[in-house]
């Protein structure tokens, strides 16, 4: 098969292994109220249970990265899922608090090793003329995983108990792992041809890249009160049940998010040829454009409103979210892509992992409609940040 080919066919049977790990990560959300009652949970420790894995995932990341720059990319990609797809299958078998913290925590450990050696592989088959379309088109799986992790989780919840959905989904998982391994390579680069190792520190040569980091860090805090909390939110404000509530809080927002992905990709190829600074740009505009609608998730009383301001932020985020990596690689050697990702995985998600825990806390004192809507605040401050850095800074990319 010709590369030309092959690279696509990369990028499809990679969507598919990272469905898994979003649809892995997000199916606890839904269940929460069953957790709550059979463990007798508060919400800080439900919130605790949520940044168990993102606080191991951040840890892990910037070891992850070393790892995806130094040994093969598919064996850290299809090792990792395995691995983690077992680990949701142990997930099934808690029995108390402790061991919902120590498998969403272990589950974290093993799907850092993803993102750094998934995106160093997409990077190293596409050029700068089809990167963020790739990348994009990789990156809609996270919804569409977010969705079935949700949905699905929820109803097996509801009808079979909040264990079923964790076996079924770490199943699935693990035979996938098995079955895409002689389907995955890596390029046919000759060894001799590498170039020179880059010393680390050469990551953090352009100021854009310190700049992305901290952006992802506020954009991620806003992402993970969402994915944490809108399930319950909708159980509970708006009495829906658990397979509607799971599927309301990820199917509107991560559908138009699909939208706005494949557009950012489409948009922000095109812009970087014609302006230095486009893809950043592109993030920044939708940041910026967000604003309004997450204002409207936590304002409105009205559910019909309340969906169309989940599609306006879910657009608006797709248009961030298909650049993260892509824009990051204008500015890093390719030698230090894994852990340039790594790195800003780390931060991101170590800076974003307070948010379930913080919320929860807020919300006692001041209601989750009020935080909600707070979080359109946070998207104003990075989306004007990202825009007067890159104006500043971006013409210089690698």
């Amino acid at each position: 098969m010709q590369n030309s080919a092959y690279k696509w066919w990369l990028v499809a049977m990679l969507w598919f292994v990272c469905f898994f790990n979003y649809a892995d990560r997000q199916a606890i959300f839904s269940v929460f109220p069953l957790l709550g009652r059979e463990m007798n949970l508060s919400d800080v420790q439900l919130g605790i249970v949520g940044s168990a894995f993102t606080w191991v995932y951040a840890g892990a990341s910037g070891f992850a990265g070393w790892v995806g720059d130094r040994f093969s990319r598919k064996t850290v990609v299809l090792g990792g899922l395995i691995a983690w797809s077992l680990i949701t299958v142990a997930t099934a078998l808690s029995t108390q608090y402790a061991h919902l913290v120590i498998f969403r925590g272990l589950e974290g450990l093993g799907e850092a090793f993803y993102f750094p050696a998934s995106m160093a592989l997409i990077s190293a088959f596409h050029g700068p003329g089809t990167r963020s379309r790739a990348m994009s088109l990789h990156q809609s799986s996270v919804y569409a995983g977010t969705i079935a992790g949700g949905t699905f989780a929820g109803y097996l919840g509801q009808y079979y108990g909040w264990r079923s959905g964790f076996y079924v989904f770490g199943i699935a998982g693990t035979l996938l792992g098995l079955g895409l391994w002689k389907l995955l390579r890596e390029p046919d680069a000759p060894k001799e041809a590498k170039p020179a190792p880059v010393p680390l520190r050469e990551v953090f040569s352009h100021p854009m890249v310190p700049v992305l980091i901290v952006t992802f860090i506020g954009a991620n805090f806003v992402a993970l009160i969402f994915l944490t909390w809108m399930p319950t939110y909708l159980y509970r404000t708006f009495k829906l049940s658990l397979t509607m509530a799971g599927f309301s809080a990820t199917a509107y927002l991560q559908i138009a998010s699909v939208l706005g992905v494949l557009f950012g990709g489409w948009l922000a190829d095109r812009f970087a040829l014609k302006q230095l600074g486009g893809r950043a740009l592109t993030q920044s505009f939708g940041l910026l454009g967000g604003v309004p609608f997450l204002f409207l998730t936590g304002w409105t009383i009205d559910v019909s409103v309340l969906i169309l301001a989940m599609v306006g932020f879910g657009f608006c985020k797709g248009l961030y979210d298909a650049n993260i990596w892509a824009t990051l690689y204008d500015y890093v050697p390719p030698e230090r892509r894994a852990s340039a990702v790594g790195i800003m995985n780390s931060l991101g998600w170590l800076g974003g992992g307070i948010a379930p825990v913080a919320i929860a806390a807020a919300s006692q004192h001041y209601g989750m409609a009020a935080c909600l809507s707070a979080t359109s605040v946070i998207y104003l401050a990075f989306g004007l940040f990202l825009f007067v850095a890159t104006k500043k800074w971006a013409p210089s990319p690698n």
